[in-house]
């Protein structure tokens, strides 16, 4: 079976001026420093590639709504998308600190 394309000129546009418009990484920045965003990511993942293989046009339709809403997209940089973002989504937690060391988890046990 032939894997569907999401990613095509239309999102490429988009990313493009979703950066322009948002230059920094959003997790550097939490962490009191200052790198330049190449990865627009979802907060919360689409699965758009799972809804378009499930056929369902409701489960395809929610997750074109995700993939589009731009209070969804973050700007990060390629290392923070490509480790800590993946990290995050498989444990379900926040990594990471402030720039006074404490977690940016609010579930953290610090917080109790």
């Amino acid at each position: 079976m032939k894997e569907p394309r999401i990613y095509n000129s239309r999102w490429d546009k988009a990313r493009l001026s979703f950066l322009r418009s948002h230059p920094l990484c959003v997790m550097c920045s939490q962490q009191g420093r200052t790198e330049p965003a190449t990865v627009v990511d979802h907060i919360k993942p689409h699965k758009l590639k799972e809804a378009l293989k499930s056929g369902s046009r409701e489960v395809i339709s929610k997750a074109q709504v995700l993939f589009w809403d731009k209070k969804n997209w973050q700007p990060l940089c390629k290392q923070h998308h490509d480790s800590t973002k993946q990290r995050m989504e498989k444990r379900d937690v926040v990594i990471g600190c402030d720039v006074n060391g404490m977690p940016l988890d609010p579930n953290s046990h610090w917080f109790k």
